[in-house]
Formats: structure tokens, C-alpha cells, sequence
């Protein structure tokens, strides 16, 4: 049992790649709670992916001990949190478990947009914050500067900012002295009735469910019944441990602790993350506010590219299911494409990261439909339907309007590349909210559509700034706008794969983009197959794919024209009959490499 004015609990929060987990490596190793032949880069990134892109996806947590320089020991609770906006629900639920905050800024970039997105969560959540000068032994390091901006736009003090270089373990012990010294101890009564927080589930294939929790009074033991608040279900607790990151068993968890445990739970999906657990009898009478569940905002199909794979790829998702609450999954089936999944993503990094795993972890390969967002239909009627797939969009006639989602988004440019940035944000429709400047850098916010972020605004944001720019968002609620379902007609018959939602005014420049390239992936067959994208019964871009052709006028040679004009003649009909009867096959690459357009 410690005490609780020597338990610290904190969270690293920081922008993509500005050294969160090289730091937490860090402090894993000046306290030897890692052994050195265990120790590995990014070690709490347990993820193959995660390793892979660099990135952190889940929020891990590791305790570590550790002795003062005042001789005194202490209990050190760590939470690494994602830096990635489509995982911000990952960091604000680590936030609520913890009372302090590291800001790791890069000393040789400065602030970006996720710093602060992540910081006001932290701000939000009544942190401490000690902000942190990372990387700087790198010769264009600019501590001074970096330091003055931290306070111009987030507006904290950084006039004690600890100066540190992850990689090359300066300045780590110093981090881990205003960790105990700077950050607040955590507050609970030992003899109130059990109140603990749900942080964090996931699936082991040996233990079942391991949940980890932050207990706020009380205390929690090795075969207590325990009961979820939400779900009002009852377990009994069969193991409890604290992660150093392996599993370390322990007798009891007390009030202001971090652990996980173990208690026969089958899914996932019984525990919700922010749920409050208590004793089953003399519980506590409250639960603790919990968080808002993930919604997601972006929509895909996922099919097998072989049919027979559908029950392996069922297998497969349900399995991911498992660990990701956020994912959200249904069956559809689609008559280009056959059996299916539509699934909700929080974002396209999401997105890629489920179905990069699907494919890697389970062998299957895929074909990903357009990523469409939720639309809110008004019908005439008064009914508000939700459109998730825009194939299932009914008859307009029965529609008074339709809103689509709307974000605020914040990208932070070098100044050379602001006009390109603006330009961008004009033509995916977006309305410019506020334009500052931080030193020689612009900060611009804007209102933009989320359907027109989700295709491929971001890349397009990383090639016209050459990757300087940073950007984050957060939904910000519905509008209405002229938007309208775009069909694409292969030879007369509708391909609802590649249906999509589309603004009227750009529905022509996208239909046409997408009929040209159509032409170029789909093989020429015996008849000839008119391409056509259409707005209900109006056709606003059309190309033709020409016709294979025998010359069946070979074996004329001289002779009268009438022979050669009834065999031409008699080949139009027979071309006629099998435009009318013929089926057009659109092979598999042709989806993929249509789905991947707006270039």
C-alpha cells in the first residue's frame, strides 16, 4: 500500500512525432523498470502498426518506482496517449484518470495543431501541466523561442520548461524530480466505499477481458464481487495487477491507484469505458460522470475480394471488435461487390489502421468503398433519418432537405504556404473563422464540410505545404446544404459501389472525373458500353468505351460495296443484340483504383 501524497499520475501529451514515447522510454529506463536486455524503442507501442508507422494508437500505461533524490520513493503511474486526431477519444479518457500532464513540445518546430488540441484537453481536465522542451540536441533546436510561443499561444508559463533530449537521455532525471515535485497528488478516502473508473478494456486471448481502472476511494482486492454501474452487471475480481508494462500481480489497489484485473468477462462490449465499478453490497451511491461515447464519423464497405473469404473476414472483424470499442460494424451486401460490412470509423487514420490490421493479422485482402460521412435527410414527413451509405439514399421527392456534418478545423502553416492553404480550404467549400499568427507561423481556422476532409484533404494539405503544416478538428454539428447522390451508370445499369454524396455545383467536375477514369480501368468488350454518371434521372457526364471489332470485311476483295455493307450491317445488328443482353464485368481493380480518385 502507498501513500497517497507519494503517488504521482500523469499523461504525455504532445503532437505527432514530437518524442511522447521516446520520452516514456526514457523514464522506463532511468528507473530500471524494464530490465536492459528487455528494453526495446517504443516500448509501450505494443501494436506491430503502431511500431511500423511510428505512431501510438491505444493509450498505454506503465507504473514505475522511483526513489527522490530526497530519498524518498515513489509511486509513478504513466499514461503515453495517442497524438493523432482520430484517436483524440483515446487521449481525453486518459486525461480523467490522471491529475498532471507532461507537454512534450519539439524544440525545433514549436507548437502545432495538436499540441493544442491536446493541451486544452488536458487544460480542460484540470491538469498541472509541465511543459517540456524536447529534442534539444538537434542544431536547429530554439529553446528560447519555442518557449515564448508555448506561453503567446497556449498561454502557460514555460519560463521553468525542463530542457530534455529523449534519444540521447539528457535532462531525464530533472523530469522525473518535477513529476514529483511540480505535479499534484492524487486525492481519495481508503475507507469510503469502493469507487473506481473504467479507463480501458481489451481482449486477452488467455485471460478473457482485462480492465483497467483508476480507483477513486476505496479499496479493491482479489476476489471482491464487484458490480458495473452502466450495466449493473456483477463479477467477482479473480486477479488484480499493476502494469510495469508486463502484468504484475498484487493483493489490493487503494485510492489513487492505476491497475488492471480480471474477473471471467467474455466481450469487450460489457465493459464501458467511463463506467464506475463498485462493491456489489455497500457500493457507492454515485457513479462518477462518465465520458460521452465515440461516435463514429466516417462510414465505409469493407468485402472480401474473394467471395469465399466472407466468413473469415467476419471472424476477423468481430475479433477486432473486440479490443476497439470505437469501431462499429454491419452486415451489407452490395450487387457489384456481393457480402459485405459497412463500418464506422473515427477518422480516416482509423480507417487505414483497421483495415491495414484486417489484412495483415488475418490474411484477407479487401476492397474499400468510398468513405462517406452520416447525413442528416429531413423527409417531408417530419422523420429525420441518418444516411450512412449513400446507395440507400430514397427518392428525393420524399425529402424536404439534408444536412451534412460541418468541423472546425485548426492547421497551422509557415507563412510562405498560407495562399496555397487558403485556396485549399476555398475549393472543399470551407468558410475561414479566424486567421492569426504565431511568430512567423499562420494559425487558421475554418468551418469546412467533413465529406470533402474525408477523401483526401489531408494529403492534399502535406503536398502544397511540402508536410509543414499541421492539422487538427472537431465536429461541430450539422448544416443544411445543396448536396445530392451522384450514380454511376455502366451500360444503362447502376454500379451502387460507387454511388457517393456530392455538392450540385461540384457534382459535374467529380462525375466527369470519375467517368474518365472509369474509361481507362474497365476492359473493352465485344459491344460498346456507354459510361454515364447521373443525378437522379439526369445524366451530367458521359464517356463511351468503344466496341472490340472483327473485320468481318476480310474476305472481300473487289466485288460489288453492297457485300461489304450487308456484312457490316449484319455485325451492327448482332452488336446491338448484345449490348442489350450482355453483362459488362467490372474486374476488382478497376473499384480499387476508381475508389482511390480525386487526385
Amino acid at each position: 500500500m502507498t501513500e497517497l501524497d507519494h503517488i504521482r499520475n500523469f499523461s504525455i501529451v504532445a503532437h505527432i512525432d514530437h518524442g511522447k514515447s521516446t520520452l516514456a522510454d526514457r523514464l522506463i529506463q532511468e528507473t530500471k523498470t524494464v530490465a536492459d536486455r528487455d528494453m526495446k524503442a517504443q516500448l509501450l507501442d505494443s501494436m506491430d502498426i503502431e511500431r511500423e508507422r511510428g505512431i501510438t494508437i491505444k493509450a498505454n500505461t506503465v507504473r514505475i518506482d522511483y526513489v527522490a533524490q530526497n530519498g524518498e520513493k515513489y509511486v509513478l503511474n504513466l499514461i503515453d496517449t495517442p497524438g493523432h486526431v482520430d484517436f483524440a477519444y483515446e487521449v481525453s479518457r486518459s486525461m480523467r484518470a490522471v491529475e498532471g500532464s507532461l507537454l512534450v513540445v519539439d524544440s525545433t518546430q514549436g507548437v502545432e495543431a495538436q499540441t493544442l488540441a491536446n493541451v486544452y484537453q488536458a487544460i480542460d481536465a484540470d491538469h498541472e501541466i509541465v511543459p517540456i522542451l524536447n529534442k534539444i540536441d538537434l542544431p536547429a533546436s530554439e529553446c528560447d523561442r519555442v518557449a515564448e510561443q508555448i506561453e503567446d499561444v497556449i498561454g502557460i508559463d514555460a519560463s521553468n520548461a525542463i530542457r530534455v533530449s529523449a534519444k540521447a537521455g539528457i535532462g531525464i532525471v530533472d523530469t522525473l524530480e518535477a513529476i514529483v515535485h511540480r505535479l499534484p497528488a492524487p486525492k481519495g478516502d481508503r475507507n469510503a466505499p469502493l469507487k473506481a473508473m473504467l479507463v480501458d478494456s481489451w481482449y486477452d486471448s488467455y485471460l478473457g477481458v482485462v480492465v483497467m481502472i483508476r480507483v477513486m476511494d476505496g479499496v479493491i482486492r482479489k476476489g471482491d464481487r464487484i458490480k458495473m454501474m452502466q450495466t449493473g452487471a456483477i463479477y467477482g475480481v479473480d486477479t488484480l495487477a499493476v502494469l510495469k508494462p508486463q502484468m504484475v500481480a498484487i493483493p489490493e489497489l487503494g485510492p489513487g491507484e492505476i491497475g488492471v484485473f480480471t474477473a471471467s468477462i467474455k466481450q469487450v462490449r460489457d465493459t464501458k469505458v467511463g463506467d464506475t465499478i463498485t462493491h456489489e453490497k455497500k457500493g457507492c451511491e454515485k457513479p462518477l460522470p462518465g465520458f460521452k461515447p465515440s461516435i463514429p464519423v466516417v462510414f465505409c464497405g469493407l468485402f472480401p475480394v474473394d467471395a469465399n473469404d466472407f466468413d473469415d473476414l467476419r471472424d476477423a472483424i468481430e475479433k477486432l471488435a473486440l479490443n476497439d470499442a470505437s469501431f462499429t460494424y454491419e452486415m451489407e451486401t452490395s450487387a457489384a461487390l456481393g457480402f459485405g460490412f459497412r463500418c464506422g470509423f473515427l477518422g480516416l487514420l482509423h480507417l487505414e489502421v483497421i483495415r491495414d490490421r484486417l489484412e495483415r493479422e488475418y490474411d484477407i485482402d479487401l476492397i474499400t468503398t468510398a468513405p462517406s460521412v452520416v447525413y442528416h435527410l429531413y423527409m417531408k414527413d417530419g422523420e429525420l433519418r441518418e444516411l450512412h451509405n449513400p446507395a440507400d439514399m430514397p427518392d428525393l421527392t420524399y425529402v424536404s432537405h439534408i444536412e451534412e456534418p460541418r468541423i472546425k478545423a485548426t492547421i497551422l502553416v509557415p507563412d510562405e504556404y498560407l495562399g496555397d492553404v487558403l485556396k485549399l480550404c476555398q475549393d472543399r467549400r470551407g468558410i475561414q473563422l479566424d486567421l492569426t499568427y504565431a511568430g512567423s507561423r499562420a494559425m487558421v481556422v475554418y468551418d469546412l464540410p467533413l465529406n470533402e476532409v474525408v477523401f483526401d484533404f489531408y494529403d492534399r494539405l502535406k503536398s502544397v505545404t511540402k508536410g509543414y503544416a499541421s492539422f487538427d478538428y472537431q465536429l461541430t454539428g450539422y448544416r443544411e446544404d445543396n448536396l445530392v447522390k451522384m450514380s454511376i451508370l455502366v451500360n444503362d445499369e447502376p454500379v451502387d459501389a460507387l454511388s457517393m454524396m456530392v455538392h450540385r455545383e461540384r457534382a459535374e467536375m467529380r462525375g466527369r472525373a470519375m467517368v474518365e477514369k472509369l474509361k481507362d480501368l474497365i476492359p473493352r468488350h465485344m459491344f460498346k458500353i456507354p459510361i454515364q454518371a447521373a443525378i437522379g434521372g439526369k445524366v451530367i457526364a458521359r464517356e463511351t468505351l468503344s466496341a472490340l471489332r472483327k473485320d468481318v470485311t476480310a474476305k472481300c476483295y473487289g466485288g460489288d460495296a453492297t457485300r461489304k455493307r450487308k456484312l457490316l450491317d449484319k455485325q451492327k445488328a448482332g452488336k446491338k443484340k448484345m449490348r442489350q443482353f450482355g453483362k459488362v464485368e467490372i474486374p476488382q481493380e478497376a473499384f480499387i483504383s476508381a475508389l482511390k480518385m480525386d487526385s
